[in-house]
């Protein structure tokens, strides 16, 4: 009776070369699998931040057209608290976006809302201006003062403002147009838009 059972356990196990085996095949799915997960996550930071730059200059050009005043968003390096110790910064790691008073009027300055960039995608960069000015109407416009440091806005010498974000090692390259008359969209660099919905133009 005890020599059966000795048996149905070792029938039940597993010898040196089935574990040797199955372990070596995990080891190959890992191997291909690992890269691919990594690209994924790369892939995904890059996404993360052009939603969020996207979602910033939205939030700007509303602000603008509900206030019927000039609004700008600034790319700053650290947390925005008031208007006073903001600076733009090109390729922030967040973004505000501030009510700016015309000159010769009484309209003041402030702080309308912000949000995160590189902060929550630590290892992506942004290609572009360190600010962006929309008027009362909803476009880009030029603005020089009065404003943060570094603030100042011009128009762009093409059809619109680009904002290139990347990520070393990420495959996906995703860009962010402003066009002149304040239309905003999110395209892939590495797509043409004559054959994909979401290439950019070249």
């Amino acid at each position: 009776m005890l020599s059966r059972r000795w048996q149905i356990v070792r029938m039940a196990g597993f010898t040196a070369i089935e574990l040797m085996t199955a372990i070596a095949l995990l080891a190959i799915l890992l191997g291909i699998g690992v890269p691919s997960m990594v690209d994924w996550v790369r892939n995904n930071k890059v996404r993360v931040v052009a939603n969020a730059l996207q979602s910033g200059i939205r939030s700007a050009q509303t602000e603008a057209l509900s206030r019927s005043q000039p609004v700008v968003l600034v790319l700053t390096n650290a947390v925005p608290t008031n208007i006073e110790d903001l600076s733009a910064v090109a390729n922030g790691k967040f973004w505000a976006t501030l009510a700016i008073p015309r000159q010769g009027t009484s309209e003041t300055g402030a702080l309308l809302s912000t949000g995160a960039l590189g902060d929550v995608a630590d290892g992506v960069t942004i290609t572009g201006p360190g600010a962006i000015c929309f008027s009362a109407i909803g476009r880009m416009t030029a603005h020089t003062e009065p404003g943060p440091t570094g603030a100042t806005c011009s128009l762009p010498t093409t059809t619109a403002e680009v904002f290139d974000v990347d990520m070393t090692g990420a495959k996906r390259r995703l860009r962010v147009l402003v066009s002149i008359g304040g239309q905003v969209r999110m395209c892939d660099r590495d797509k043409d838009i004559a054959t994909a919905p979401d290439g950019c133009p070249t």
